[in-house]
């Protein structure tokens, strides 16, 4: 039993080692979890950098996709990178198969010209777009890259 015991203040020395996370900025839920050099909130779906002092330094990781703290906005990256902004014009970039209505499949090489942001989109769709002979549908950022 006293083996239990030794066991279960193991235990909370460890959490007590381990660096207490800040609350969530947007809707003060304790329930954050890292992912990578965010934090992220399961409540709400917000991410934050872990050290706001520090974003002008951690310009590169912003490089992932993640949100620009400095100025609050979103930065959205095609597959390569590049930033996009409303109006891009985007080449997908690989086959992406195309669930619900008509399916089919919209071909690698297709261009998608004034496309429109839409961050945090459901299941990562962050693109707004009219596809040519698809019509209206949300996008990965992951899928296109930024055409030339």
């Amino acid at each position: 039993m006293t083996d239990a015991a030794g066991s279960t203040q193991a235990a909370d020395s460890s959490t007590d080692g381990t660096p207490q996370l800040p609350p969530c900025p947007e809707c003060a839920s304790e329930y954050a979890y890292e992912m990578g050099a965010l934090l992220v909130c399961p409540m709400c779906g917000h991410e934050w950098a872990a050290a706001a002092a520090g974003s002008d330094a951690d310009g590169g990781d912003s490089a992932a996709g993640g949100a620009d703290s400095a100025n609050g906005a979103a930065v959205i990256r095609d597959a390569v990178g590049n930033i996009l902004s409303d109006g891009d014009t985007v080449t997908v970039v690989k086959t992406v198969k195309v669930s619900g209505g008509g399916g089919g499949s919209i071909k690698a090489g297709t261009k998608v010209t004034g496309i429109r942001l839409a961050p945090g989109g459901a299941g990562g769709h962050d693109i707004d777009a009219r596809v040519p002979g698809f019509g209206k549908m949300m996008l990965k950022s992951s899928v296109v890259r930024r055409a030339n």
